[in-house]
């Protein structure tokens, strides 16, 4: 299918910018984050948010608890899903809509509780694992204060978006080796689960060449991320930074949501045939016309909303056996 218009239609903005880290970080580009991030239309679900910490071993962890129930009706026996935002380990905070609208739309949707986690970034000296380790932390937070967060522990899923992808399966792979409790499920949407990403088909490809190069994550690009996120070359990446690397037998139920238009596409689709290789229960579903990072477009755009729903109901299922 073509680029979706909700996206297509915003390329001119991006002309003169000359790198995606540039778009993310740069000051004189804030006009433009602004323009495309800017949905005048759209009413996100009003529902309770509150703030917390997770302890760490980097120190505490900031968290913010989503939830559509009032705290007296709350049954302990619903789903939560901890999230971790996109952003190239570099960028990203809980206000970002692929955090703050998306938690509020699952929240909604799913009738669970969603902790979005508000994990370390990789500037200024940090590198993996921190980020892991945080991500380990949120996640055994919320299973340990099920009873206070009026969840089923049994029922606490992993996912994210991107890079939060990324550190969601890292985490769910810890969880599963050190704790012997993997997660109920894992939810990798658009997220890069190789150290160095695999070949693009000719047709994924041919695909690629219909949006701006800014926004296609060359090789280059990927790899300085990706140094940056370990602190050294990717040699020294092991299966907890990059889960391609690991072991994935005995990993829990997977959603992989890949958008159509997104070079980690490739990084996605791997993922999916290593883990139905290595038995693990996965599904893997493409949002057709979208690009990298969809999830920071408003849920009346009809494939966001659609993926949407796919997460509350894989959510609404996923279960510790």
């Amino acid at each position: 299918m073509p680029v979706h218009p909700a996206m297509s239609s915003r390329f001119p903005l991006l002309e003169g910018v000359p790198s995606m880290q540039a778009l993310m970080e740069d000051p004189q580009y804030a006009r433009v984050r602004d323009e495309l991030g800017a949905h005048p239309g759209y009413q996100v679900p009003d529902v309770r948010v509150l703030a917390d910490a997770a302890p760490g071993p980097h120190g505490p962890v900031p968290v913010r608890v989503y939830d559509d129930v009032d705290g007296d009706d709350a049954s302990g026996t619903r789903p939560c899903l901890v999230w971790m935002h996109g952003g190239a380990f570099i960028a990203g905070d809980l206000d970002m809509p692929e955090a703050d609208w998306f938690s509020r739309e699952l929240a909604r949707r799913a009738g669970a509780v969603v902790v979005s986690v508000d994990y370390r970034l990789c500037n200024d000296g940090v590198h993996y694992p921190v980020p892991h380790d945080d991500v380990v932390a949120a996640a055994r937070w919320a299973r340990d204060n099920a009873s206070g967060l009026g969840i089923d522990p049994a029922r606490v899923s992993l996912g994210g978006a991107s890079a939060g992808a990324n550190l969601a399966a890292g985490a769910a792979l810890k969880l599963r080796d050190a704790d012997g409790e993997p997660p109920a499920g894992l939810i990798f949407v658009y997220g890069v689960a190789h150290s160095v990403i695999p070949p693009l088909s000719a047709e994924h490809a041919a695909l690629m060449r219909e949006v701006p190069a800014l926004l296609t994550f060359p090789p280059e690009a990927t790899s300085a991320f990706n140094v940056n996120y370990l602190g050294g070359p990717v040699s020294t990446a092991d299966g907890y930074a990059f889960p391609a690397l690991a072991d994935l037998r005995g990993l829990c139920p997977t959603l992989v949501l890949n958008a159509e238009y997104d070079v980690l596409r490739a990084s996605g689709q791997a993922f999916a045939a290593a883990l139905a290789a290595a038995g693990v229960d996965v599904r893997q579903v493409m949002a057709t016309s979208m690009l990298h990072g969809f999830l920071n477009l408003p849920a009346t755009i009809g494939p966001v909303s659609d993926a949407l729903d796919l997460i509350a109901w894989t959510l609404r299922a996923a279960i510790t056996a």
